[in-house]
């Protein structure tokens, strides 16, 4: 019996066994047939990428040229170096080598690399965006030494900016951010996007299509041969309103007075941006490649605020530039003529208090009709009939010259100015004071509340140029996708003021006496033969009495910032714009003459003379208007 249940053991142990092996060689049969029918495409481009590598080729930003066809903006050949992680055995490792190979610190490169670990691995992380010669020399070395296999050195086309004028306009390039990505499926990780001005605005124009070379590989990643390449596109080209030789006037006018500040000047009938500075300004060339951190943090901390775009960013009071929105209020609503006179000894009480005007001393100027009063920026004459025309006036006005306006210039981050009004108090201040008419006397001549852009002066000063047109200030004239160059269309305008032929004659005689009449405020930007019209503006960046508590407490620089707004010829007003001089006092001694000579570079220019010299100006420091 014993016998017989052994036997029945160990015949169900082999049953047990043979269903055991069954199942486990049909297991793998099913494995098999799925790894090798049901999965085949996928392993079978697993096994080609074991020898095969795409690299990506990246596509040339379109160049940038003036109206007159100069290249302002091109490009250059750089070196990127960077890891593919999907052929690295040991990362750590290849961090180490690599920031020993580029003498740079492991822990700035593991940062770099970190950064990157969410993304695929087979897309390169760059290390060094544009290395230098010696770098390249490096890692090439220590690739043939099977050293740095999964490194890679690519020939790639980088942003140069041959003239380092006009940066805030062109703006500056870097590696695309997060938010970008996410706002964009079209750019990926690495891609290199336009971060601020023209390059920002227009970067789906200027980036082009990247290309792609897929190579054969050896088992080190050194490259054997190429299997196919689709060659990278170039962007599209662009021509801007840009006239690089008014550009170069007025930055040169600016280096020479010494002073910061912003100018903008447009064609007034078209709205053609010929001229864009603000000063100071920043070399855009240091972020092509990767800006470094003490560069970055030396322009964050800089206390001038290169970065800061004055001429659509900067709000400042415009002193008496304001003085022909007054102006135009008062003879459209009918309240005064252009005869109307008042008189000035010097100062004027009103509401119990007594208010200077601009001369120094305390003399006055006598009595003055509204031309008069235009030219000597009396401030007596534009108290009395701001306070007859009333705030509300003033604030229709003045915003329809383009005023308290955004202008729409093609730029990015335009800020609006103010011209206050009593709904603006009320639903501004926190008990929502009512306005009183003694702030209307200090909004009559540019100051209180008021706070504009140098873009929406250079506006404010072209509608009353072309006799009511509020132009839309832009950049872009045309478009070459490599079929040829297409004009762009100007943007319309943004509105059409009716002024009264006498208002518009009236504030264009009085304008012509402030530059060519002895006594007027802006004769240094007398241009003999071009009946050059204009108005000074001296503005307060803090009051009389802030002053004196200020002194000796701080090294905050509390001169007046001077103004001077322009077109000429008078008549026929081809060229307009402002200058805005940073705690440069008297307009008319430090703003006038960088206005003056950019209109001689502009006429000299269009009359095919030659270019007039750099002017030599000296900072004269005054307080009249």
């Amino acid at each position: 019996m014993a016998l017989i249940e052994d036997r029945r053991k160990v015949s169900l142990r082999l049953t047990v066994l043979r269903y055991a092996i069954t199942v486990m060689f049909s297991v793998l049969a099913v494995s098999f047939w799925v790894l090798q029918v049901v999965q085949h495409a996928k392993y079978a481009e697993m096994a080609e990428n074991n020898n095969q590598r795409t690299l990506a080729l990246r596509a040339p930003r379109g160049l940038v040229f003036d109206r007159d066809g100069k290249v302002l903006v091109e490009n250059r050949h750089s070196y990127s170096i960077s890891i593919v992680r999907e052929h690295t055995k040991d990362i750590n490792r290849t961090v180490r080598l690599l920031a020993s190979v580029l003498g740079m610190e492991e822990g700035d490169v593991r940062e770099i690399v970190n950064r990157h670990r969410r993304e695929p691995a087979y897309r390169p992380i760059t290390i060094v965006q544009d290395a230098t010669l010696a770098q390249v020399a490096a890692v090439t070395a220590h690739r043939l030494d099977f050293e740095l296999p999964d490194v890679v050195v690519e020939q790639v086309p980088t942003r140069r900016y041959p003239e380092t004028l006009a940066a805030h306009l062109f703006g500056y390039v870097g590696e695309v951010n997060d938010a970008q990505m996410a706002d964009n499926d079209r750019l990926k990780s690495g891609a290199v996007v336009g971060q601020s001005g023209i390059e920002k605005v227009y970067n789906a124009l200027l980036m082009g299509e990247d290309g792609a070379r897929r190579v054969v590989v050896n088992s080190v990643g050194r490259e054997i041969r190429t299997l196919e390449e689709e060659a990278p596109t170039e962007g599209t080209r662009l021509q801007v309103t840009l006239d690089y030789d008014v550009q170069k006037a007025v930055e040169d006018g600016f280096k020479e007075s010494g002073f910061n500040g912003a100018s903008v000047i447009l064609d007034p009938n078209t709205g053609d941006v010929l001229a864009f500075t603000s000063v100071p300004s920043y070399d855009p060339n240091a972020f092509a490649a990767g800006i470094d951190r003490a560069t970055w943090a030396s322009l964050n901390t800089d206390g001038l605020k290169p970065l800061q775009d004055r001429a659509i960013q900067g709000r400042y009071s415009p002193g008496s530039t304001f003085k022909m929105a007054v102006a135009t209020a008062a003879l459209e609503e009918g309240i005064i003529t252009p005869d109307f006179k008042v008189s000035c000894p010097g100062h004027a009480v009103f509401f119990g208090r007594s208010f200077q005007c601009s001369l120094p001393n305390g003399r006055g100027h006598g009595t003055l009709d509204l031309r008069q009063a235009i030219q000597h920026s009396c401030n007596v004459y534009f108290y009395t009939v701001g306070n007859m025309v009333g705030i509300d006036k003033i604030h229709k006005w003045a915003t329809a010259l383009g005023l308290g306006e955004k202008t729409g210039i093609d730029l990015p981050n335009e800020v609006q100015g103010l011209v206050p009004s009593p709904e603006w108090k009320r639903a501004t201040t926190k008990t929502h004071e009512k306005w009183y008419a003694g702030e209307t006397i200090s909004v009559s001549i540019g100051q209180g509340a008021v706070s504009l852009t140098p873009v929406s002066q250079a506006v404010y000063i072209s509608t009353i140029a072309n006799g009511g047109t509020r132009i839309t200030p832009h950049l872009l004239k045309a478009v070459d996708d490599g079929s040829g160059w297409k004009a762009v269309p100007p943007p319309p305008p943004h509105s059409v003021v009716e002024l009264k032929p006498e208002t518009i004659q009236t504030i264009r005689d009085g304008l012509w006496r402030v530059v060519n009449e002895p006594g007027g405020t802006g004769g240094r930007a007398k241009v003999p033969g071009y009946d050059v019209v204009g108005k000074t503006g001296t503005a307060q960046v803090i009051s009389i009495e802030g002053a004196k508590a200020a002194k000796g407490k701080t090294e905050k620089d509390l001169r007046d910032n001077g103004w001077f707004v322009f077109f000429a010829p008078r008549d026929h007003p081809q060229i307009a714009g402002v200058v805005f001089v940073e705690h440069g006092g008297h307009g008319g001694v430090t703003a006038a003459p960088i206005a003056k000579h950019a209109i001689e570079t502009f006429f000299a220019k269009r009359e095919r003379r030659p270019l007039p010299p750099k002017p030599a100006l000296k900072p004269v420091l005054t307080g009249s208007q």
